[in-house]
């Protein structure tokens, strides 16, 4: 039996209303599960050795409910673009190099790390069209022992001649990339029209007969520009929302629905997105720098019924640090507040950290709270207070998301197993 047990400042946020904290708890981990979280340790761990923390804070690893890891090149460039500019001009000339091997497996290595790095052990994969590429992310995926949703990316209609995929090419190879990888439970296939603007008729009728066929869910972009939105319905005419489209071609249904940004909803897009139990996806720093909109958090919440998380988005963020969202997600919701018409109430700091962990962690397996029967994917926080001024540990946690980094996370924990430090 694989056993650790560690003393020290528990933090994790089950549900919406409040951080959950235990201070001077223990740990105990059995083979890569929690075993306990108990006050006192019990009479039969007595013997057994155990890591005192000190001031140190444990907390869930997070998940990332929508990344590019594809873009991971290209953070920080480009920012004072708007989406379709930004597209043109940088994602879509960096992506095409994903078409050589040696490319796509540093890129994409370096991604993983960097999510490693900041704690993000979990997460739903955009990639390419190129499906080699997919392939190598996705036994990486596995031998690294996170958890993932990957998709390869799917594109036959406006999209440069060099991404734009022929429907039938684009339809065979995502068969074979989900057939190939269906049956681990930890890292699965996710199908990915990058966005209705990229996808034909034909194409999305393809896509809902393989989402059927495989039982394999879906994730792409949903209403999050009004240029998106507009282009949406044009392409087809015959569907009332943007969200509706997934539906009517059978996209629904048969597995996680990850929409990402969902900025501009209307009514339809609310109702269905409740109806199929699909997830909403935040990304407050991409959406700033380039859609220029923020999502009506609060009414997807609360008035809505909507299932919420965050996601990087990278690059059109700086940095794959979901903790980061985190921070953005509650700044945000205060701009939306005070300068939207009918603006929403401000989202607190212990709602954004349980859309981080425990929101997310649902799309996965046993991930996102500190409690028995979950895997013990978990970091380490230290280094976030000043000798002068001590700090609960709550307020340790919100330091951290405002202004530590990867420095202040002195141990990470996936599946049980303590990773090795990182560069």
């Amino acid at each position: 039996m694989d056993l650790k047990i560690l003393h020290g400042d528990l933090i994790d946020a089950p549900t919406l209303d409040a951080l959950r904290v235990r201070e001077g708890w223990y740990l105990i981990c059995e083979d890569g599960f929690i075993k306990a979280v108990c006050p006192t340790l019990p009479e039969e761990y007595r013997a057994c050795g155990v890591e005192e923390l000190g001031r140190a804070v444990v907390i869930p690893a997070f998940s990332d409910l929508h990344i590019h890891v594809s873009q991971y090149a290209q953070r920080g460039i480009g920012m004072d673009k708007l989406l379709s500019d930004w597209l043109s001009n940088y994602t879509f000339p960096q992506e095409a190099r994903f078409e050589h091997a040696e490319y796509a497996a540093a890129m994409y290595e370096r991604a993983l790390q960097s999510l490693l790095r900041h704690g993000s052990f979990h997460a739903v994969m955009f990639t390419t069209i190129h499906k080699a590429a997919c392939d190598w992310l996705f036994e990486r995926c596995r031998a690294l022992g996170m958890q993932a949703l990957v998709g390869k990316v799917n594109m036959d209609a406006a999209a440069p001649d060099y991404l734009r995929e022929d429907t039938a090419v684009s339809l065979r190879e995502t068969e074979a990339f989900v057939a190939e990888h269906t049956g681990d439970p930890l890292v699965r296939p996710i199908l990915t029209p990058r966005f209705a603007p990229t996808s034909t008729q034909a194409l999305m009728a393809g896509l809902g007969k393989i989402a059927q066929q495989y039982e394999v869910g879906v994730q792409t972009h949903l209403v999050e520009s009004v240029w998106e939105a507009q282009q949406a319905k044009k392409c087809f005419p015959d569907c009332a929302c943007d969200t509706e489209i997934y539906e009517r071609y059978g996209l629904l249904g048969h597995g996680p629905a990850i929409f990402a940004h969902v900025i501009f909803p209307e009514e339809r897009d609310l109702a269905l997105l409740r109806q199929y139990g699909a997830t909403a996806v935040h990304c407050p720093e991409a959406t700033t720098n380039i859609i220029a909109g923020i999502m009506p958090v609060r009414r997807l919440l609360q008035r809505e019924g909507v299932a919420l998380a965050l996601g990087s988005d990278i690059g059109s963020s700086s940095s794959p640090a979901i903790y980061r969202q985190i921070a953005w997600a509650v700044q945000l919701s205060k701009q939306r507040s005070f300068y939207y018409e009918g603006g929403d109430q401000t989202l607190a700091f212990p709602e954004a950290f349980h859309l981080a962990t425990a929101a997310g962690g649902r799309v996965f397996d046993r991930v996102g709270v500190l409690e028995p029967g979950y895997r013990f994917n978990a970091l380490v926080l230290d280094g976030l207070e000043d000798a002068e001024f001590p700090l609960g540990a709550a307020a340790r946690l919100e330091r951290f998301c405002y202004c530590g980094d990867d420095r202040n996370i002195t141990a990470r924990y996936l599946n049980g197993k303590a990773l090795d430090a990182f560069c």
